[in-house]
């Protein structure tokens, strides 16, 4: 499966129109990104959004970031990944989290407890599914959303490798130490291109605030070196750490930092402040200051 070194992480096209969703994501795929990442929440649902993407593509690869175990059986997200893979050989990759507490108990009404040995028993019994329909001929791929060390090693020892998500670069370099050289280290990163600094932070802000209410992420940024307080008040060496923002030039940057870090592949995420809007001009810029990387 060919990623590329640079893909798109985007909830952008849920919000369109799909017949508009598709007509954008071709042009996506000419601007040269290896593959697109849509997300699960409270949009569209990953496998059959990914499925209307890819049939409006020609060789781009649809990535789920990230189809929650809680919001599916194991029967289900097997057969779903299966399905897709013999539709798309190579071109679909099923990325799987364990979600977080609130939206697992508010939304799906389910448990949240035990998120790695959740995931290690939802795996085997994703390996052990029935599926009669037409087999894959090529390989079903997956990675984990993983943050910690645990959830890190199991993503190279049960799948390709991880998607991490809302981590500074320091985790990269983390992830990679941890999984070892051959796992796919595919990280996330926002970006802002805007050279005023309030300006761009305050975008950054409106975007980290879901997150940084979230234990999942929080604990893992303390891990790295972040206090209390600066996530709570989502101070300067946060919103810096997680959001790359400036000039196209300071953005590359950021991104080639994670790839030296040790990813093998950067999934940009562009902020603007006219959220709900296809940021095509800042996909289109991306691409092409991003192609030598």
């Amino acid at each position: 499966m060919n990623l590329g070194r640079i893909g798109l992480w985007a909830a952008d096209f849920d919000l369109q129109p799909m017949t508009k969703a598709q007509e954008a994501i071709a042009q996506v795929e000419e601007m040269g990104y290896g593959a697109v990442w849509v997300p699960e929440a409270v949009i569209r649902e990953p496998f059959a959004s990914t499925a209307l993407l890819l049939s409006a593509t020609k060789k781009m690869v649809l990535a789920t970031g990230i189809a929650s175990l809680h919001a599916r059986t194991a029967q289900t997200m097997q057969a779903g990944w299966k399905t897709l893979t013999e539709a798309f050989p190579d071109r679909f990759l099923l990325g799987i989290g364990v979600s977080h507490a609130p939206m697992v108990q508010g939304v799906h009404k389910g448990t949240y407890d035990k998120p790695y040995t959740t995931m290690v028993e939802y795996l085997d019994a994703m390996d052990n599914g029935i599926f009669f329909g037409a087999a894959p001929t090529t390989a079903p791929q997956r990675v984990l959303a993983a943050l910690g060390p645990k959830m890190l090693k199991l993503s190279a020892e049960r799948g390709a490798g991880a998607h991490p998500y809302f981590t500074p670069v320091e985790h990269t370099a983390f992830a990679r130490e941890t999984m070892g050289a051959d796992a796919l280290l595919a990280p996330e990163l926002a970006v802002v291109l805007e050279t005023d600094s309030s300006k761009a932070r305050e975008i950054a802000r409106k975007y980290m605030t879901t997150y940084t209410r979230l234990p999942n992420y929080t604990n893992n940024l303390k891990r790295f070196g972040f206090t209390e307080e600066e996530i709570v008040h989502q101070e300067d060496r946060l919103v810096d750490a997680i959001v790359a923002w400036g000039s196209i030039d300071s953005v590359v940057a950021a991104v080639k930092g994670h790839l030296d870090a040790g990813a093998d592949h950067v999934c940009i995420q562009v902020l603007t402040d006219k959220p709900g809007s296809l940021p095509m001009r800042e996909w289109q810029e991306l691409a092409d200051a991003t192609r030598s990387l």
